[in-house]
């Protein structure tokens, strides 16, 4: 659980490898249905192709056919779901069918500002996907204290010109934070004290590691 940047992807797989059970991304899993033609899938498939979007009952039907298979029997991770209140009650309602619950929500906190830096900073090399960062990781084409551009933002192998993402600029940055804390941030108050822990993500990957260790011990 965390804003954009925060460090979710990075850290998923640690809790993936140490308690042995799946990440289930709710895209992945909606591309998996549509795909395999499953009847939660279909209704999928036909709100997308009406150009509607996929409502929460889809996704939640989609999340309990999905956790049924047998990888899912110790447990499952979910990615980027719940992301509103009323996503977490329906979740609550599908789970209590077979007398299961939401054991832990792990929340990577991270300021804004930071944020900002570590997204607004991000540019790409759109043919073979290697990914720079103005102060982190600079290219080789970047000289210390300029702006960057794209005149100056080249990839270090082909030097072709780097690209930001639309999605990494800052003002679309800024509206994702806004969702975020408005929708998002209620869930850690419905799942409560007893369940949320956070974890300061803006400090030294190992320190961030060892804390989620210590969050995921059951």
């Amino acid at each position: 659980f965390g804003p954009p940047g925060a460090g979710k992807g990075t850290h998923a797989p640690r809790i993936v490898d140490k308690l042995r059970i799946p990440q289930l991304s709710t895209g992945d899993m909606l591309r998996a249905a549509v795909a395999a033609g499953t009847e939660v899938g279909k209704r999928a498939k036909a709100a997308m192709d009406s150009g509607a979007l996929v409502t929460d009952e889809i996704v939640v039907g989609i999340i309990a056919d999905r956790i049924k298979e047998d990888d899912c029997a110790r447990g499952f991770i979910l990615d980027g779901f719940p992301r509103t209140v009323e996503q977490s009650k329906m979740l609550d309602a599908e789970l209590a069918k077979t007398g299961e619950e939401v054991s832990r929500v792990l929340e990577l906190s991270v300021p804004d500002a930071v944020l900002t830096e570590r997204i607004c900073g991000r540019w790409v090399h759109k043919g073979s996907g290697r990914s720079y960062h103005v102060k982190f990781a600079p290219p080789k084409s970047l000289s210390p204290g300029e702006t960057p551009g794209t005149e100056n933002m080249r990839d270090d192998e082909t030097g072709e010109a780097l690209m930001q993402r639309s999605d990494d600029t800052e003002a679309a940055l800024s509206s994702r934070l806004e969702a975020y804390h408005a929708q998002t941030v209620p869930v850690l108050e419905h799942y409560g004290a007893k369940k949320v822990v956070s974890v300061d993500a803006n400090r030294a990957m190992d320190a961030i590691a060892a804390d989620i260790d210590a969050a995921t011990d059951f």
